[in-house]
């Protein structure tokens, strides 16, 4: 069973300890509590694997900016929240995401955005598609509405932000095994060679053959002609072809 840690940020009052609660309890809280820091753990079965999931509900003022690294260097993904009837939670978001990135020293970090309060349609100042905006500016980070009260979206976002570390997981793996299978080849051609350079019999000169010329014999003589031929003496003329 693997362990992930998931980290909620968010200004306060944006509904990030009703969404928790809700995931992990399924209860609704509606009374508003200031949280300065709350841990949560839950057991589930995403994609046919069972997590324990750390997830860590963090304050949304600004007294506690300090803890809040503390919580994003050691979280594995995190809920960015914000509430549809409040236009400066989502601009919050924008330097937030920008202390994530620089803390994790990464633009690949598991991460989704979340509009919440869905369900207060009256209070809206915030819609969709400014949502979906700020989500392709992001990088087409995952993009949900949710509603703690109605228990909207509560599941999906935080089985998103695990998918979202499982790939980042596979492809790391995947990286390293290509990277060692590399050097491994490479290694095999440098001892190959190596093992010519320390045996000079594997690379031996070619067989000097020796070849044997005949001269060609002396012309008869014609008929009824004196001979005039003298004796000649055959000799044979060796060669060395290289």
């Amino acid at each position: 069973m693997r362990d992930y840690k998931l980290v909620v940020l968010g200004a306060g009052g944006v509904g990030k300890s009703c969404l928790t609660v809700q995931f992990v309890q399924g209860v609704y809280l509606d009374t508003y509590d200031p949280t300065i820091e709350d841990s949560y753990r839950k057991t589930m079965e995403i994609d046919n694997k069972v997590f324990d999931l750390e997830i860590l509900d963090t304050a949304g003022v600004a007294q506690f900016t300090a803890m809040r690294e503390l919580y994003i260097k050691s979280g594995m993904g995190f809920l960015l929240v914000y509430s549809v009837t409040d236009r400066q939670s989502l601009e919050e978001l924008i330097e937030l995401r920008e202390q994530v990135l620089r803390i994790k020293d990464s633009t690949r970090v598991p991460m989704v955005l979340v509009g919440n309060k869905a369900d207060l349609q009256d209070e809206r100042v915030i819609s969709v598609e400014e949502g979906i905006e700020m989500s392709s500016n992001w990088g087409k980070v995952p993009f949900y509405e949710t509603s703690a009260l109605l228990r909207s979206n509560v599941d999906e976002v935080f089985v998103d932000a695990v998918r979202q570390i499982i790939r980042n997981e596979i492809e790391a793996q995947n990286s390293s095994t290509a990277a060692l299978g590399h050097m491994s080849r490479k290694n095999t051609g440098l001892g190959a060679a190596s093992a010519n350079a320390a045996d000079p019999s594997a690379a031996q000169d070619t067989p000097k053959k020796q070849v044997t010329l005949n001269r060609p014999a002396t012309a008869k003589q014609a008929p009824g002609k004196p001979s005039t031929k003298r004796k000649t003496k055959k000799t044979k003329t060796s060669c060395v072809i290289l």
